[in-house]
């Protein structure tokens, strides 16, 4: 009999501490402000949106995966989505123009999970174009937004380019052209996630997909690198893992048990690595049955 290791168990609840730090970019620019790194206008705080943190997921999930026809990715550039969707109809012997019964659009549902790890792990609207009645899929797996620590500060930076863009500027005698780049010095962010176990039987999580979801974790920056986003590091992992789908715990009483504080007590002393940081784990007490895996460090 094989055992399954509490934090890779579909069956039961998961709650997540993910931290990562950035040195020299912008890990989220928004398009609204010239593409400066994202902030709380009150705190100062940085922010990278969940939808950037899932895109990164996507994309290193079908690396991680390989060849496995299990995991492709639904959401995914170059591709349409209405195609995708009216292929389930083909799969499933449905007909486009013809009325859907609810167990019909259940089955047509079921391979979309099953082909796409993106549906299964975060769900999504299926009900665009011609495939109204296959509704949505509510995902097991929520991303939170990401927070730094401390407030960062977002630095313009005006950079230079040795030739023009028009013809007209060189006859006119211009050599450069300028532009800018933001980039924060440094930020160690946090982003909390949650695993539903029931939603996660819905849609067919496996012990394969929580595996491959924290190796993209782990490793998704190394695939997504650019000079503009500087260096983007995985820095913790935690998992709290419950005894079963309902959970033992608040989620809130276990991810505040993970807690990021700074060497020193100046705050003057501006932060530059993620050494200025002291991580620490309260496992005291935890509630029956729920366990804590550390998975990056």
């Amino acid at each position: 009999m094989t055992t399954v290791h509490p934090h890779l168990d579909p069956a039961v609840r998961h709650d997540m501490v993910f931290l990562f730090d950035v040195t020299d970019g912008n890990p989220n620019g928004d398009p609204d402000a010239g593409n400066r790194p994202r902030t709380d206008d009150e705190t100062g705080q940085g922010l990278v949106t969940d939808v950037a943190l899932k895109r990164k997921i996507r994309d290193t999930l079908a690396l991680a995966a390989g060849d496995n026809p299990r995991y492709g990715i639904f959401v995914q550039a170059g591709y349409a989505l209405n195609p995708r969707l009216e292929a389930s109809y083909e799969a499933t012997g449905l007909k486009l123009a013809a009325k859907v019964t609810k167990q019909e659009a259940e089955r047509a549902r079921a391979w979309l999970c099953d082909r796409y790890a993106d549906i299964r792990l975060f769900g999504g609207v299926l009900s665009v174009g011609k495939t109204q009645a296959l509704g949505q899929v509510r995902g097991p797996l929520q991303v939170g937004m990401a927070r730094s620590i401390d407030p960062v500060f977002p630095m313009d930076h005006t950079i230079t380019r040795v030739t023009q863009t028009k013809q007209d500027d060189i006859d006119k005698g211009e050599t450069t052209e300028m532009g800018g780049k933001w980039t924060v010095p440094y930020g160690l962010y946090r982003a909390e996630l949650y695993y539903s176990a029931t939603r996660g039987s819905q849609t067919g999580v496996d012990s394969t997909d929580l595996e491959l979801l924290y190796r993209s974790l782990e490793m998704m920056f190394d695939h997504d690198r650019s000079a503009t986003r500087g260096r983007l590091t995985a820095r913790g992992l935690y998992v709290f893992s419950h005894p079963n789908a309902f959970g033992a715990a608040p989620a809130h009483k276990l991810t505040e048990r993970v807690v990021a504080a700074r060497t020193t007590s100046d705050a003057d002393v501006p932060t530059r690595t993620f050494g200025d940081y002291n991580v620490s784990v309260d496992e005291a007490d935890l509630s029956a049955g729920i366990t804590m895996t550390k998975l990056i460090s």
